[in-house]
């Protein structure tokens, strides 16, 4: 979906044009990050009901919209019991998580070691977000897993994450 906007998607879509007028990264993540949880609190934002099935194998990302005038995108996801990431970054991206439904266990790493034998990382934080709350990564402190600790119900989360520049 690129600047094809569902009604449905629009207050979030004003929440993250809203926060791109900030003078800095830390400060547009902020912005981002308190705007996504007053989106939740006010239930002003409802996530697509054809997104929160998860699929059986893997957590679902699924693109809600992309603007290719400010180059970004928000991709909700959906987490199934236990699925989640490998370590992994954001290319040098920032990026703004909100919990509209459950709990995630985020796990920060930090790079100890990037040589000839591979890459090598230490745990620096764990910790579980619940519903209405948002977080964020800025580089370069963005290495990071997710998973969905529940063995019963699924969870999802949105994430806006700037597009790579042209």
């Amino acid at each position: 979906m690129t600047d094809a906007v569902s009604p449905i998607c629009q207050p979030l879509i004003d929440c993250v044009d809203a926060a791109l007028g900030a003078s800095d990264t830390e400060a547009l993540t902020a912005r981002l990050r308190n705007g996504l949880c007053q989106l939740m609190r006010d239930q002003r934002l409802q996530l697509p009901a054809a997104i929160l099935t998860p699929l059986g194998d893997r957590y679902a990302r699924r693109e809600l919209y992309r603007s290719t005038r400010h180059a970004y995108s928000i991709v909700a996801m959906t987490w199934g019991p236990g699925q989640g990431t490998s370590i992994h970054d954001h290319a040098g991206l920032w990026c703004v998580e909100g919990i509209w439904q459950g709990q995630l266990q985020i796990t920060r790493y930090a790079l100890r070691a990037h040589d000839a034998a591979g890459w090598r990382f230490d745990a620096e934080t764990a910790f579980i977000a619940g519903t209405g709350s948002a977080g964020s990564l800025i580089p370069p402190h963005e290495y990071h897993t997710i998973r969905n600790p529940s063995s019963s119900a699924v969870r999802s989360a949105c994430t806006c994450t700037p597009s790579p520049s042209p």
